[in-house]
Parts: structure tokens; sequence; C-alpha cells
């Protein structure tokens, strides 16, 4: 008889939760107090969006990411929805694009200006009419560009193009009726070829979103289902929902048979409903609780037991909404692996709460951070639409690695740095001096650039930095976000340096490279 040890190795179990201090929060934010079953607040590496509290219509507050401490009781909101606002999400592809659904039975696509707001936005960049009642869901296409998926009120899920140059779109690609009731949750999996729904009659479905065919249903008496989501390419659902006697409840599913659950398991007998988030990168999974202030985080194997619980944060202020920062906005010198964003609209607060992995070492681990996703659509909208499945572009995280930009018509990184030397050094680093010595032609084209940036006023060099405009964050107000400026440009030229060595290093192994090259064709 073979033995099996008891303890189970892993680079995940120590993880711990930890809150944002006071001064890294955002207060006075006016939390929408709307019953309804959502996150409220969609997050990427420039913005937070929350869904506010307003009278007449629905709105949702717009705040850059690094302004944190207390919000302007007059900061501008988009208000363009007559309804309250529903649900919104970003654009995975473009942080500057942001998807908001309401009770006025409308889907909002709406532009984000690089310069901090002035006024209230009103009117969106594109408006999506085709369901009758209260949209209740949106979601984005994983990999396709421009492909959003809504759900209402009326049992009907909609596929909708945004590549075209209409404002108004009523007619969408593609309607999915396969629901009898109303649509609680939708998941798509790693390359969107399926969609996984949970719906109010207690049934999950597994649907090919292009054919409008259920591939799969399950309909387990003993779990009620809330919210369901793909486990990444485990081939595997997650269910999160309640037990007979109300018990809140998890089950996990095998994508190919959804007749009995995996595994099924109550966790406590509260109210609130389980928002479940997966981290596909460090198979981790995430289940937060609505009206409390609990997160459990769980390790998923493709083996049995499936699921190896690790931790439980605990807080004392509930949450009613939750957000979710990307991994490419994640701080990777701390060793952190994942972000909330919890919304208690007890004290008009949104707190960061950071998972972070204890480790000694200041260097990138690499162990903990493997290729992720980036923000570049895999496909085009059509190409989606035509059949073709593609995975999401990866892209690592390590500083300096050229991590692709959500926008790539804006100008790159390197270049908009201050001081000459160092653009200069940038410039010729990286993989760029092997194509310059293959294309001379491209020399000629960086020298231009360098004396276009150069004639440039100095306030026109200094309003860009890293592609993104600085007026976004307001200048500090008090002695500590002075502080906190001042180390963080400390950092940003700590990392430059480095940068700077290693393709000074770089540019040396070229170097001889070519030396070798001459001296071997000179023998020959």
């Amino acid at each position: 008889m073979s033995w099996h040890p008891q303890y189970r190795s892993s680079k995940f179990r120590h993880v711990y939760g930890k809150a944002a201090s006071k001064d890294k929060c955002y207060d006075c934010v006016p939390i929408t107090r709307n019953v309804h079953d959502n996150h409220f607040c969609a997050v990427n590496p420039h913005f937070i969006a929350v869904v506010t509290e307003c009278a007449g219509g629905g709105a949702f507050l717009v705040i850059p990411i690094h302004q944190t401490g207390k919000l302007d009781p007059h900061y501008p909101k988009i208000c363009g929805h007559k309804g309250n606002v529903l649900d919104i999400k970003w654009n995975p592809f473009n942080d500057f694009v942001i998807a908001s659904c309401s009770e006025d039975a409308t889907v909002k696509i709406w532009d984000i200006p690089k310069h901090l707001l002035t006024r209230n936005i009103t009117s969106p960049k594109k408006e999506l009419l085709g369901h009758v009642r209260r949209v209740g869901l949106i979601e984005w296409h994983p990999t396709a560009n421009n492909i959003l998926f809504s759900s209402g009120y009326d049992y009907k899920i909609m596929i909708w193009n945004l590549d075209t140059k209409e404002a108004v779109i009523s007619k969408p690609v593609k309607i999915l009726d396969a629901h009898k009731d109303v649509v609680l949750s939708m998941s798509f999996n790693t390359d969107g070829s399926l969609l996984a729904t949970a719906c109010r009659d207690r049934k999950i479905r597994l649907i090919d979103p292009r054919a409008g065919t259920v591939l799969q249903e399950a309909s387990y008496k003993s779990h009620r289902v809330n919210k369901v989501l793909f486990l990444g390419n485990m081939k595997k659902l997650f269910s999160t929902g309640t037990s007979r006697w109300n018990n809140r409840q998890i089950a996990l599913w095998d994508q190919n048979d959804l007749s009995v659950p995996l595994l099924e398991e109550d966790l406590d007998g509260s109210s609130g409903l389980l928002f479940p988030f997966y981290d596909s990168d460090t198979h981790m999974l995430y289940v937060v609780g609505k009206g409390d202030g609990n997160i459990r985080y769980y390790e998923i194997s493709p083996e049995k037991p499936y699921l190896n619980y690790l931790m439980e944060y605990r807080s004392h202020l509930p949450q009613k909404g939750i957000g979710m920062m990307p991994k490419r906005g994640l701080e990777v010198s701390a060793c952190e692996i994942f972000r909330f964003y919890k919304l208690i609209p007890a004290k008009s607060l949104i707190e960061p709460i950071s998972m972070i992995v204890p480790r000694r070492s200041e260097s990138y681990q690499e162990d903990i951070y493997p290729l992720t996703t980036a923000a570049q659509p895999a496909l085009t909208a059509q190409e989606w639409l035509n059949g073709v499945n593609k995975g999401p572009l990866l892209v690592s995280l390590r500083p300096g690695s050229g991590a692709v930009n959500s926008l790539p018509q804006f100008p790159e990184p390197e270049p908009l740095v201050k001081t000459p030397d160092l653009s200069q050094h940038q410039g010729q680093g990286g993989k760029v001096p092997l194509e310059s010595m293959q294309k001379p032609s491209e020399i000629g084209d960086n020298r231009k650039q360098l004396k276009v940036e150069e004639s440039l006023p100095k306030n026109e060099q200094m309003r860009l930095s890293n592609g993104f405009d600085v007026f976004e964050c307001p200048p500090p107000k008090t002695e500590n976000e002075l502080l906190q400026v001042f180390y963080r440009q400390q950092e940003e030229i700590r990392r430059l340096r480095e940068l700077v060595t290693q393709r000074d290093v770089q540019i040396k192994q070229l170097e001889l490279e070519l030396r070798n090259l001459c001296v071997d064709t000179g023998g020959y």
C-alpha cells in the first residue's frame, strides 16, 4: 500500500490579505444603495469606476486610480441613463472605453477622456437598443475585439458587434433565447468559444454562443445556483448558491458532465450572495461574500480533492460590491498576486485589499508571475463571428519586459522620458540595435524622432509619462501626498536605471557577437 503525505506543497499556502492604509483608500464616494446582485465596481490600471447614488436616472463615477483620499462632492459623473445603472465593465483591450447597462433597457458605450474630467459626461459613444426590459448584466468577449454580450429581464442574451460607425445600434448580431427566466451570471471559457450561464430557474447551461445551442444543462435539485464561473483551461465550472436548507454553498462541476457536481460544500448560514473570482495564472479561486467582510481563497488542482482551502481574509466592515484589478495593474515588486476594491457604503469608502505572497527577496519572482493575459485582442470581431477561435495573447509582468499597451496607437513609453541621455540609452536598448544594424534607414528615423522631441516645449514633454496624461493625477495637496509622489518618482528612477543597465549589457553582448562574426568571416 502506497503512503501519501498529509501535507501538500504549494507556493500560495501562506498568501495573506492586506488592506490599504486610509490615505490610499477612496473616501466620501456616494456608493449606490441598489439591491441588485452585481459588483457595482470595475477597475483597470488607469481608472476605478463605481456605480453611484443619484436622484433621477442613473450615474457612475470614473476616478483616476492614483487619486486617493477624499473625493470632491461635485466630482463629475457619467450620467446619460434614464434608470439606475445595474452593471459596468471596462473594455479589456482599451482602458479608456467602458460599457454600462441600466433599468432603462439600454446598453451604452462611453469614451473616457485622458485628461481630468471637468464636467458631467451625458452623451455616449454608442447606444445599444434591443432589450425590451431592464438590462442586468454585460460581459466583454475575452479574446475578440469589440464583441459585447448583454443579458436582460426579457430572458434574452444579445451579442453586439461594436465594429460599426453607427452611434445607435438597434440590431444585435445574435440573440440567445435558451433561458426561461432571468440570467443571473455569465462566464466565458479562456478562448471565448463557450458561455456558461446561471439562471433563476436554478439551472446551469453551457452554450455555444455563435450557434445559439445549449450543449449541457445542469438541473441538480440540491444546489440552487446564483453565480457560475469557468475555471480557465481546467475543463471545470465553479458555482456559488444555496442548499436546500438555505446555507451558502459552493459546487465544482465537470464541463463535459453537468448531471452531478464533482464537489459540493456548505460554507455558512449567512444570506448574502457569494461572488467567485478565478486567477488562471496561479490557479487560485477567491470567494467574496456580499454583506460580510470575508474573502475565502482556495487553490484548484486537476485531481481530487480539486479544491484546497488556503485561508480566509476577515474584516468587520461588510462589502456591498467588489472590483478586481487586472494582473497588469498589480505591484509585482511587493509580490502582489491579486487586488480587490471593496465597496463599503456605510462609510462611503472604497478600500483596496492586496493578496500578497510573503517573500523576502525584492527581485522579480518569476515562479508566481507566469505569462498573463495581454491588453491586446487576439481576434477581430468579424473573425470571431466567422467561427475562428484563438486563446488570449500573453505577456510577461517583469518590469521593463515591454508589456503590451492597451492602446497601441499611443506613443511608446521609452522616448517620453524627461532626461535626454536616458532616452538615448533606451532608444538603443533591447531589440532595437540588431534591427537598426539590419536596416540603416531606421537610424535616421530614430534621430529625427529625438530631434522632434527635443524641439517640443518642456511642458509638452512633461505632460506624457508612460503613454498617459499626468494631468489626470491632480497635484498633491498635503505633505503625505507629496511624499508619496516623491517615493513613486524615486522608484521609477530606480526602475529606469535598472532598465538602462540591462540594455547596456545587451548592447555589449551584441557588440561581442558582431565582433565574433567578423573574426569568423575573416578566418574563412
